[in-house]
């Protein structure tokens, strides 16, 4: 008995019984992942993974498998949403729909877990891996090593949140685990312990990319790009990234008084052992709202990208738009106690948080109506896109409304926990960050594959997401002021909740539409490609830098590196600049060879989080010394750099002119 003590821990076969629900995601899951590993066998595509893509330090294809593991996540956020529907729809009265309350507790915390975690940072680090160096006029980022290793984090973080629907259970504590709830005593399972290592390591790997990027903004600029010639999407990545350097510590440290709680019966947040829950709550919204400005910044900075384009006329107000970038960056840490306005801080402290709730809505409003000043008189070419921002505008200033409203501590009593306030977060989250993320994916589509998205299939996908949301969420104000809590799985018949329930189920589906028909839209794209590629870039008439590259980019980005010289510097050669018949001058440089180091790290971090988790401690012992020797080992590698020449220069060139020569 010791000895399987020592051996699995705490884990036994009772880890793997499952509701009937869990069971088939998990049985659908696992044969999903045998397939995928089986068709790489039967075509012997290992080789060729393992060297161009699982060990590469290329920030284009990092980009890649960020889209594609954000993609997946997405797919699995979602249904857990229609889950949470479809329950809230036939859980009334007399029937208790299709869940358990302990599984839709679950799919809840998932929920929210996933779309913030995996899919919002998936789709952020996406972006700004694939677009932000061509935009800086850099090669690569400044940590290319770094960069990887991130990225295998957070899909390590990802793999055990998955892991949980095989393996013991997820956390029935809400997507933030709030004590006591979280503690040991109320949630003895192996649920919030995935939770909290599954974000402890996807976070390091998310702060570990913020002061990449910051770095990468800072130092790795193009000759003669100043900061205030930089793109706004860069300027929105350095202000987000900001929020990372300073935010995730917090996440980090919180994260890991939770875990010592719970491991090893420190009280750092049990009452009961003479602390306060409330100081945990306090540390995880120092993080948490910063957290949203994190996700949506960037989406601002693509709607600054894409509003001039799509108008044909300079983006209006500039610089207002980065002070107003600042203005929020700073607000952001001075607004977190209003989650929590009901805990009795006291009307001084209220009145504080909710002033600065509402001050942090001017510098947002600065930025819609420079993007409608910037429309105004434009040429406006209504692409998808543009239909993407046409529904952030709209649904985005309603959900600031309803912020102003929930910044009266006064109101935020009356909904505070209700449906209200969950509509009014997805109502800035979804329009603010999806949206903003779907607007780039396809605005940049061209730049990293070569080839346009379908038109037609884009403009559906997103007319289904703006009015399924409408249909999804609209009702959720109603039932939040008619009484309605969040994580509600069951209600009386006569609350006459049920209407507005089915609705928002309505809603869901027309989302799902809206996602199938993204799917649908990337698979009809790739399959009739070769009727769209256009390799010479600036397949959109794009304004900034990135376009002045081939579609998609060679490896090195840049050829020679561009000397910028004024803001839209791209635009302007090509509206002014007359032809050049000088030849480039071409010089060699160093670049990072592919390396299998980061992906072995994010597996040993797997593995340490993995035996935390199930209390199999020489397993954690096995995971930390696997990181350490694998970092002393990358440290100590000589020969991680080679020399790209003139000549691999120059070749790569001609195959590119031949190939816009075919097309």
């Amino acid at each position: 008995m010791m000895f399987a003590s020592f051996l699995l821990g705490r884990l036994n076969f009772d880890a793997f019984k499952h509701p009937v629900v869990t069971e088939g995601a998990a049985v659908g899951m696992v044969v999903g992942a045998l397939l995928t590993l089986a068709l790489v066998t039967y075509f012997r595509k290992w080789p060729y993974l393992w060297r161009e893509w699982l060990t590469t330090t290329n920030h284009k294809k990092i980009g890649v498998m960020y889209l594609i593991v954000s993609t997946l996540m997405l797919l699995r956020g979602g249904s857990d949403a229609l889950m949470m529907r479809t329950q809230q729809a036939t859980s009334v009265g007399s029937s208790h729909g299709v869940l358990s309350a302990d599984t839709f507790q679950q799919v809840v915390s998932a929920h929210g877990t996933i779309m913030i975690f995996f899919v919002g940072m998936g789709f952020m680090f996406a972006l700004i891996n694939l677009i932000l160096p061509l935009q800086l006029g850099a090669r690569d980022v400044a940590f290319p090593f770094m960069n990887a290793t991130s990225f295998w984090l957070f899909t390590s973080g990802m793999l055990l949140v998955n892991l949980s629907l095989v393996v013991g259970d997820f956390s029935t504590a809400g997507w933030l685990a709030y004590p006591p709830l979280s503690e040991l005593q109320y949630s003895p399972s192996s649920g919030v312990d995935y939770w909290i290592w599954s974000l402890q390591i996807a976070g390091i790997g998310s702060l570990m990319s913020g002061i990449n990027f910051i770095t990468t903004i800072l130092r790795m600029r193009a000759p003669g790009m100043k900061l205030m010639q930089m793109p706004l999407f860069a300027w929105s990545v350095l202000g987000s990234m900001s929020l990372v350097a300073f935010a995730f510590p917090i996440l980090t440290v919180t994260l890991a008084l939770l875990a010592l709680d719970r491991t090893i019966g420190t009280h750092f947040f049990t009452a009961g052992g003479g602390a306060n829950a409330m100081m945990y709550v306090n540390l995880i919204w120092a993080w948490g709202h910063p957290e949203v400005y994190i996700l949506v910044l960037p989406a601002f900075g693509i709607f600054s990208e894409i509003v001039p384009t799509f108008s044909r006329k300079r983006l209006f107000g500039y610089t207002s738009m980065v002070a107003a970038i600042w203005g929020i960056v700073f607000l952001s840490f001075t607004v977190w106690l209003h989650h929590f306005f009901t805990m009795g801080a006291g009307a001084d402290v209220n009145a504080f948080f909710g002033i600065a709730t509402m001050i942090i809505a001017i510098p947002t409003g600065v930025k819609i109506f420079n993007w409608l000043f910037t429309m105004y008189q434009g040429k406006i070419r209504f692409t998808s896109p543009m239909i993407y921002f046409m529904g952030f505008v709209f649904l985005f200033t309603m959900g600031g409304v309803t912020g102003v409203m929930l910044a009266v501590p006064a109101i935020d009593f009356q909904v505070h926990n209700s449906l209200f306030l969950v509509a009014h977060f997805h109502t800035m989250i979804v329009s603010g960050v999806l949206f903003g993320y779907f607007a780039g994916l396809t605005y940049w589509f061209p730049k990293a594959f070569g080839f346009k998205l379908n038109e037609a299939l884009g403009k559906a996908a997103a007319y289904c997401w703006i009015i399924g949301f409408a249909l999804a969420f609209g009702p959720l104000y109603i039932l939040g002021l008619m009484g309605a809590t969040r994580r509600l799985d069951h209600y009386d018949a006569s609350t006459g909740w049920h209407p507005l329930f089915l609705v928002a189920g309505f809603g869901a589906l027309v989302i799902s539409c809206g996602v199938a028909l993204q799917i649908l839209q990337i698979i009809y794209s790739v399959l009739t490609r070769s009727w769209h590629r256009d390799l010479t870039g600036d397949p959109w008439n794009g304004r900034t830098l990135e376009w002045a590259t081939a579609s998609p980019p060679p490896f090195y980005n840049f050829a020679v590196l561009p000397l910028v010289r004024e803001r839209d510097d791209f635009w302007a050669s090509k509206q002014l600049a007359k032809p050049s018949n000088v030849q480039p001058k071409y010089e060699p440089f160093l670049e990072l060879k592919s390396t299998g180091a980061p992906i072995i790290i994010a597996g040993f971090a797997f593995v340490f989080g993995f035996g935390i988790i199930w209390h199999i401690w020489w397993l954690v012992a096995v995971g930390f010394v696997g990181i350490i020797a694998t970092l002393i080992a990358r440290t100590g590698n000589d020969d991680a750099e080679r020399v790209v020449s003139v000549a691999e220069i120059k070749k790569v060139e001609a195959e590119i002119v031949a190939r816009m020569e075919h097309v």
